[in-house]
């Protein structure tokens, strides 16, 4: 396992990852494993989750986080991101980016001589996809659930597909028209799901679609970069709200997961947020959990 761009390149890893963060998330494990290891964290966008999730993570490992906005690298004067990653994978042990393209993450790890992690990109985010599994496993014991994700098919849904594909689960995505996860991401999922008995739809029948719900997920209709088109993404995605109606379309079990940050009153009511269902906080607390099983995975001697 060298690089961590996708939750392609972790498919065969996967539930081991998810067994380490139980075990570091039951107790430190090891008495610091990464000590002296350092982290490069490179950040385009801002970051809450991402950012103190990583950090505190190096930290309880004993190794050293660097965080380095764009505008504190030679990046923001234009440098190529090849030759950033020549010089900087020189420096340290591995290194995490949250960038707006893929392929700029794409194009860093070729030319890097550590492990590089994406932590965000506009295709993918596999370190959320990590969480919410743990999440799912914490709360159901088991992937043999059905789980829907109401509203936009962005970068987290492209990742939840692959991730429920890799572990066997039945995935829906209720998404109006035009707002489908990427069709590539849909085909190599659908592959995968052939030989785990995944069951995969996108529909735009969101009614249907939620009925014997066992995990209603939702995200932010307006995410970063997509603000010159938020009138017209809050028009066409109005009905795709969970709230309590909708939630009660679901098994009386439901749990309701959501990545953060969250827009009450748009993708999501507080009081579904809030409520005993809402399995939300402890989604964001395991984004600690399994980025220490990754960085452990990928970094340890």
């Amino acid at each position: 396992m060298q690089h961590v761009l996708s939750v392609l390149d972790i498919q065969d890893q996967f539930r081991d990852i998810l067994r380490q963060a139980q075990i570091f998330k039951k107790d430190h494990g090891e008495d610091e494993p990464l000590k002296g290891k350092t982290l490069a964290m490179i950040f385009e966008k801002s970051s809450t989750r991402t950012r103190v999730s990583f950090e505190v993570a190096m930290y309880q490992l004993g190794g050293f986080p660097l965080y380095l906005s764009t505008s504190d690298l030679q990046l923001g004067r234009g440098e190529l991101i090849e030759d950033t990653s020549r010089a900087m994978t020189r420096y340290v042990d591995g290194v995490m980016i949250r960038a707006r393209e893929h392929q700029d993450v794409v194009k860093f790890s070729i030319h890097s001589r550590v492990p590089v992690i994406n932590g965000l990109t506009n295709l993918e985010h596999p370190c959320q996809a990590l969480a919410d599994m743990l999440t799912i496993l914490e709360w159901k014991g088991t992937f043999n659930v059905k789980m829907v994700y109401v509203g936009d098919g962005n970068n987290v849904v492209n990742s939840l597909l692959l991730a429920a594909a890799v572990l066997g689960m039945d995935f829906t995505v209720a998404c109006p028209p035009s707002y489908e996860p990427r069709p590539e991401i849909i085909k190599k999922a659908l592959k995968i799901a052939l030989k785990t008995g995944s069951n995969l739809e996108v529909t735009h029948q969101l009614q249907e679609a939620v009925k014997n719900a066992d995990v209603l997920y939702t995200d932010v209709w307006v995410s970063m970069g997509d603000e010159e088109t938020a009138e017209q993404r809050l028009k066409d995605l109005q009905a795709y709200q969970i709230n309590t109606e909708l939630l009660e379309l679901a098994n009386p079990e439901a749990m309701v997961l959501h990545c953060l940050p969250a827009v009450r009153g748009q993708e999501i009511t507080e009081e579904v947020l809030n409520s005993p269902q809402s399995a939300v906080w402890d989604q964001a607390e395991n984004r600690l959990h399994v980025q220490k099983a990754l960085l452990y995975l990928l970094l340890k001697d």
